[in-house]
Order: structure tokens, then C-alpha cells, then sequence
């Protein structure tokens, strides 16, 4: 048995419990790679940043990859030679497609003709032969066949003003399938549009209207059989479904019985059965269909988060549960307070089996789901976790995640366990614009940017403080990215609510940031906000926390990367100037590196100053008076 967590250099004894917590890395992401080798590329956090290795499924065995700086994005090829990523040295998420030898480093420029463009789908073909790429650039989006042998030119297949995410292949390598929107351009309600790899003709494309997003999932694992499966929401929540592109034959798995979400993650096809993830609350379920029989069963697993839905990235989930080539069930796992694991179950075996053990960290607090009723009625998820030590808490940290349309699960964080280690009420929210909780929740924020998101946020104040969980002048605000965003503008929208916010790569004025942002963010908006600043100015204006910036009574801290094309360092330095002359209370931290946190090391750092900002307005000091503050 394997331990994904490889310890880094010891930590101080006397070290209290947060900080040697971080030191300990862990495995952020699994990634089974295509094939009939049953090998999986991870990546884990480590003391100075994103580190990979290979696991075979079958022996166990570990093959570390010395040298190579991992991304969330990066591939490994079937043969488990080659390694696949966009060279980014900066962290700015824009860049060339690089294959780099597994053996020796060495590496070579997939796309050397091509403009600089962001990644936003990847995959490789069963035969390690030829790879799909989805790219954005300032042309729009498009897909890409690349030969991995050099021999043959890139070949675009689709291309599109409109956004198209996530191209995938199908088992021969005959049809590749794309999520697009150019049924209904500038809203990201997707279809799924299949062509034929050999023509780049569209072979068809499968839309349940302007209102029903329909979702790639992933084709049959079977040369020859070109079904895919799906998610679609015509009902309003997803539901999986199987589709035949070549004969428009479609098999919808309804579940009316379920409340919620039910997403495809993996298709054993030889079994004709399809693993399922059931979110009810944000609380996960596994489940498996049998096509053949339509019977669906519960699986009999320990609670956590099975899988992590990312709608901003190179792949729509981050790690998800699956079949090995075999057809054995692979169960990763997490939980608030436990790393990421691998827990399997072999058709002949009643009982599940760690094949992968978690990272040994210091032992943690589970956080409970609670459902919270915002303003309007609609029903908010929070996770709560209260520490575990004697005495009353320190005080209380709300959390937004990024995106808007990602989704907090249970699932290991190590820094809202610091929090929880130095005596501290952690909680995290899911509002409106978050994923796993059906059509409309997620749309909640379209065309109000922070309106509804702000309701949901007082809604959970509210509830912490009525059950003595949040207390005035000890509440503070933190999040990342979007979740930054939220931050700055409750600071500014809801004076007096938190003490302070903690906002790491903020996007806080998003009229001066749209110039700089990478062009798959600048699409991404255009159709949330419904414009440009040019078309548009008074919504980017009212959106935008800079706007507010006279009404702010707290304290706040930008953490910000200097290459971020997500959100760019200008517009953070624009609120911090602005801020500042409005006489606000205001410190800004900057990083060398673009929108995606570090290793250990710099989390660590963040915590640290985290910690020191919060005691300080805990004691009444002014945190832009320290020494050392920008």
C-alpha cells in the first residue's frame, strides 16, 4: 500500500499543530489514464509546489517524475511515456501545449505555429497515437487533432466565436465530442456537438433547447462503439443519458425518485452499468444503473466527497471516482479532515479495500451540512465546523469558493483546519452560482452579479450568529477568486457585517480587469454580465467592489499573483489605491505566480499572515500600520 503524502523536511517539534499540518503533502487530484494499462497520473501539493507521479493500479507501484513542475491540467499518455501540459512558466494559464518525456525531461512544442492560447480541454486517444486540444485565443475557440508523433500538422476539427469547452475522443479515435453554445450564443447553456475526426464534418449535435444544458461525459470505452454518455437538465437537475450520435438514439435514466443532482462520472460499457454520483444537500451519494435491467443502486460506501466537479479548467472534475480498465471500482475519496484516497471494490469481493492509502496529517474536525434559508426562500448550502479544543472560539471564518460555478465538497483543506487547529469556527458557503445544486441555483447570479450572492451571504451570518457560532467584530470574510470578489464586496455592500476580509486573488473591479484578462474569461463574462465595459458600463460599474469602496468600514487584505489573467494584478492594485484614498484600511500581498495557489510552503506563509491580520483586528489595531505592509 502506497502513502500518497511524502514527507518534506521535519518540522519544528514545538511548531503548534497548523503549521506542521502544513508540511505534510498531499494529493490533490488522481487522473486515470486511457488505456488498458490501468495507470493514473497524481499530483499532490509538496513544500514548493505541484509535484506528479505515476501509479499503477495493478502491482501498486509508484513512479516518482523528478524535476517536472505538475499543473491541475497536466495529462499522461497511455504508454505512460509522456506527459502532456502547457508550458506556463508564470503561472499565467496562457501559453504552448508541451509533450515532455517521462524518461529524461526532455520535451517538445505540440502547437509551434499556434497564437499563445488557454487550455480548455485535453485528451488522449486509447493508442497514445493522436490527442484532441481545446483551445482559446484572441480567434475564438477552437479543436485541435494533434499527432503525438510529430508527423502530421495539427488539424483544426470545430471552431467557434462561441465558447466551446472539453473536446474528448471517442474509443477509436473516429469522433471527437465538444460542449459549444453556438445554438444559443453568449449563454453558456451547453450542447454537445460530435464530428467526425477524419472530415471534421459535424456528424450531429444534441440539444435539449435554450433551456436545457446538455454535458460530455465521456464515450464508450469500446473501439467501434460510438455512444456517449452524458448529462443533461431538462428536468432542471442533471441527469445522465446515453446518446448514439450516429442514429440519434437516446436513453435517458430519469430517477424521478431523487431530489437534486445525479451526474454520470464513469461507464463500464462491457457491464453495460454507469457509476453515478447523487448530490442531495451537498451531501455525495454513490449509485450505479444498470442499463440493461434500469435497476439503480445505492452503493454501500464511507461518506466524503467522491468526486470534485471544475467548470474553469482544463477537465471538468478535478478527480472523480471510476472503473479501472477491468471494470473494478475505484472510489476516490476525501473528506474535510482526510486526504485523498483510493478505495476499490472488485466484482467478486463484498467489502471495499484501501488501495491507496491518504496522506498521515495531524488529525482534524469534520464539517456537518447545513441548509440555510436565504432571503428570498431558496435554500443555501454551509458547511460548519466548530475546533475541537477547550474554551470558547476565537472567532469565526466564512469562506466563498471561487468560480462562481464550482462547488465546495467535503473534501481535505488544510488551511480550514488551521483555522479549526488555532481555535477558530470554520464555515463555508455554497450561494447561488454553485454547481451540484440544479439549473437554477447556479444560474442564481446571472445578470446580478453579488446581489443574490450577497442575500445568501447575510442569510448565513445570520444563522451562525442566532445558534452562537459568529459573534459581532470576530466574523471575518475570506475566499479566492470569486470567492475574493464576494469578499470585498460584502466589505463594501454589507458595512459592519464581517471585522475584516481576507480576499486572495480578488477580481474587485472588473472594468479595468476585462482588458487584461485571457480570452476564455473574457467570453465567460462577456455572457454573464451581458455586455463589455464598453456596452455595457453601468453594470460593470455596479458590479464591481471598487465601486463601494467609500461605504467599507473593515479592514482588508488583497493576496494577489503578478501574472493572473484571470484576475489581473492591475485592477487589484486600482482597489487598493482607491481604498487607501477613501481612507480605508487596506494591505496588499503579491506573489510571483499567476491565479493558482503554491506548494505547502506558500500556503503556509498565507496562513501565517492570515493569522496575524486577524489577532491584530482581534485587538483593535489597524492592519496598514505594520511593518512591512504595502
Amino acid at each position: 500500500m502506497d502513502i500518497i503524502g511524502r514527507p518534506g523536511a521535519a518540522p519544528d517539534p514545538d511548531d503548534p499543530t497548523w503549521r506542521k499540518r502544513l508540511t505534510v503533502p498531499y494529493a490533490v487530484l488522481l487522473r486515470p489514464v486511457r488505456g488498458p494499462r490501468d495507470l493514473a497520473l497524481v499530483v499532490e501539493r509538496r513544500r514548493s509546489g505541484m509535484a506528479a507521479w505515476v501509479w499503477d493500479g495493478q502491482t501498486g507501484s509508484r513512479t516518482e517524475l523528478p524535476g517536472l513542475t505538475a499543473a491541475f491540467g497536466t495529462t499522461l499518455t497511455p504508454d505512460g511515456r509522456w506527459l502532456l501540459q502547457l508550458d506556463d512558466p508564470e503561472g499565467s494559464e496562457v501559453g504552448h501545449l508541451y509533450m515532455i518525456s517521462v524518461e529524461d525531461g526532455r520535451s517538445r512544442d505540440l502547437t509551434p505555429a499556434f497564437p499563445d492560447f488557454v487550455v480548455r480541454g485535453l485528451d488522449v486517444s486509447n493508442d497514445g497515437r493522436t490527442a484532441v486540444l481545446t483551445t482559446v485565443d484572441a480567434a475564438g475557440f477552437a479543436l485541435w487533432l494533434l499527432a503525438l508523433d510529430g508527423d502530421v500538422e495539427p488539424r483544426r476539427l470545430f471552431t467557434s466565436e462561441n465558447e466551446a469547452w472539453y473536446g474528448t475522443l471517442s474509443a477509436d479515435g473516429a469522433l471527437a465530442a465538444i460542449d459549444t453554445t453556438d445554438h444559443n450564443p453568449g449563454t453558456r447553456r451547453f450542447a454537445v456537438t460530435v464530428v467526425d475526426t477524419a472530415t471534421a464534418d459535424v456528424v450531429a449535435t444534441l440539444t435539449d433547447g435554450p433551456v436545457g444544458p446538455v454535458r460530455r461525459v465521456r464515450f464508450s470505452p469500446h473501439a467501434g462503439d460510438g455512444r456517449l454518455l452524458v448529462d443533461s437538465e431538462r428536468s432542471g437537475f442533471a441527469r445522465p443519458c446515453v446518446w448514439d450520435p450516429l442514429t440519434g438514439g437516446r436513453t435517458d435514466i430519469e430517477l424521478p425518485e431523487l431530489s437534486g443532482d445525479v451526474l454520470a462520472l464513469d461507464w463500464d460499457a462491457a457491464r453495460d452499468r454507469i457509476l453515478l454520483l447523487h448530490v442531495d444537500a451537498g451531501v455525495h451519494r454513490l449509485l450505479e444503473h444498470h442499463l440493461r435491467s434500469g435497476l439503480t443502486e445505492t452503493l454501500d460506501v464511507p461518506p466524503g466527497a467522491y468526486a470534485e466537479p471544475d467548470v474553469a479548467d482544463v477537465y471538468p472534475m478535478v478527480f472523480s471516482s471510476h472503473y479501472a480498465p477491468d471494470g473494478t471500482l475505484r472510489i476516490l475519496r476525501s473528506r474535510w479532515d482526510l486526504p485523498l484516497h483510493v478505495l476499490e471494490r472488485r466484482d467478486d469481493a463484498v467489502e471495499l479495500r484501501v488501495v491507496l492509502a491518504p496522506a498521515q496529517v495531524p488529525p482534524g474536525v469534520s464539517l456537518t451540512s447545513h441548509m440555510v434559508a436565504s432571503r428570498d426562500g431558496t435554500e443555501v448550502q454551509l458547511w460548519v465546523g466548530t475546533p475541537s479544543g477547550p474554551g470558547p472560539a476565537r472567532g469565526t471564518i466564512l469562506e466563498f469558493h471561487g468560480g462562481p460555478t464550482l462547488v465546495t465538497v467535503d473534501r481535505y483543506d488544510p488551511s480550514a483546519q488551521a483555522w479549526l487547529d488555532e481555535g477558530f469556527v470554520y464555515a463555508a458557503l455554497n450561494y447561488r452560482g454553485s454547481t451540484t445544486f440544479g439549473r437554477a441555483f447556479r444560474e442564481g447570479f446571472w445578470g446580478s452579479l453579488g446581489d443574490r450572492e450577497l442575500q445568501d451571504i447575510e442569510a448565513a451570518v445570520g444563522w451562525l450568529t442566532e445558534r452562537g457560532l459568529a459573534v459581532p467584530g470576530a466574523l471575518f470574510a475570506t475566499g479566492a477568486s470569486y470567492g475574493g470578489f464576494l469578499t470585498l464586496l460584502a466589505l463594501g455592500r454589507l458595512p459592519g457585517l464581517f471585522a475584516g476580509g481576507l480576499a486572495h486573488v480578488a477580481l474587485a473591479d472588473w472594468t479595468s480587469a476585462y482588458a487584461s484578462m485571457n480570452p476564455a474569461l473574457q467570453t465567460a463574462w462577456r455572457g454573464f454580465i451581458g455586455g463589455t465595459p464598453e456596452t455595457t458600463p453601468d453594470r460593470y460599474a455596479r458590479y464591481s467592489a471598487i465601486t463601494y469602496v467609500d461605504q467599507v468600514r473593515a479592514p482588508a487584505w488583497l493576496n494577489q499573483g503578478q501574472f493572473d489573467t484571470r484576475t489581473p494584478a492591475s485592477q487589484a492594485q486600482r482597489y487598493v489605491d482607491a481604498l487607501r484614498a477613501a481612507g480605508g484600511d487596506v494591505v496588499v500581498d503579491w506573489f510571483a505566480g499567476g491565479h493558482v495557489p503554491g506548494g505547502l510552503d506558500a500556503l503556509a506563509k498565507d496562513q501565517g499572515r492570515m493569522f496575524e491580520l486577524v489577532d491584530r483586528r482581534l485587538r483593535g489595531l489597524r492592519w496598514s500600520v505594520e511593518d512591512g505592509a504595502s
